[in-house]
């Protein structure tokens, strides 16, 4: 696997400030959803959904992976790393107008991890693209937990979908099975052990699936993250 360049090290370092600060606001964050570094749901309201985007430095990228966003969120909010001598872009009026005229939050992130609002977000946009924002919304409902780090870009993203196929091949690691074996574990397993998207999968007799060798490398590779099973405790061991 490549090695992170060291902007991608750097907006991973802020995401755990940003998501902390969005928590701070009554937001259940979690990071690497769809196209976005985070995304942010309040349960007692859920029609409402916060983007954030993560950069190294205050710069015209950032503001432009904003503009992409406005179709999917109710509310985006751009953060990077305050410059080391307060002489970055963020302390440009300029550019916090134009945030300010596209409605986006700035935020900046000092090395201790720190978060200053710059510039707070105007009100809620209207939702421009209703297919896309449902797909969003539904995989941060369905991902467990918060196994990506906003800002990431090159390793594998654990996604709900991956983490379903790995509770199939974890409670496939002793012996096959058949879907409906699985149902308890993985509620989609029929169509997952079908569509097979990462070759883990194989038949090895009518209705039923065994393991691929790709498919016990993948529970080897993920252990630290693959649901608790005494199959999967006895592979990774």
């Amino acid at each position: 696997m490549a090695a992170c360049s060291p902007e991608v090290a750097v907006e991973t370092s802020l995401y755990l400030p940003v998501k902390r600060f969005l928590e701070g606001l009554g937001y259940t964050v979690k990071g690497e959803i769809g196209p976005c570094d985070l995304v942010g749901l309040r349960e007692s309201d859920p029609s409402v959904v916060v983007i954030g985007e993560l950069k190294m430095s205050f710069n015209l990228e950032l503001i432009l992976q904003g503009v992409d966003r406005l179709s999917l969120g109710d509310e985006i909010w751009l953060a990077a790393q305050l410059s080391a001598r307060g002489k970055g872009r963020e302390s440009d009026p300029r550019y916090r107008n134009l945030c300010r005229r596209l409605g986006f939050g700035l935020l900046g992130v000092s090395k201790s991890g720190d978060v200053a609002v710059l510039v707070s977000p105007a009100a809620p946009t209207p939702r421009k693209d209703p297919r896309r924002r449902s797909r969003l919304v539904d995989e941060h409902k369905r991902r467990q937990g918060d196994p990506a780090m906003g800002g990431g870009t090159r390793k594998p993203i654990m996604t709900a979908y991956r983490q379903q196929a790995l509770a199939c091949a974890a409670a496939m690691a002793a012996e096959p099975k058949r879907p409906r074996d699985l149902k308890p574990s993985c509620p989609d397993a029929q169509k997952i052990l079908h569509r097979n998207v990462y070759g883990w999968f194989e038949r090895s007799g009518r209705g039923v699936y065994a393991l691929t060798e790709a498919g016990r490398g993948a529970l080897a590779a993920w252990h630290a993250q693959v649901p608790a099973s005494p199959e999967a405790a006895e592979l990774a061991a």
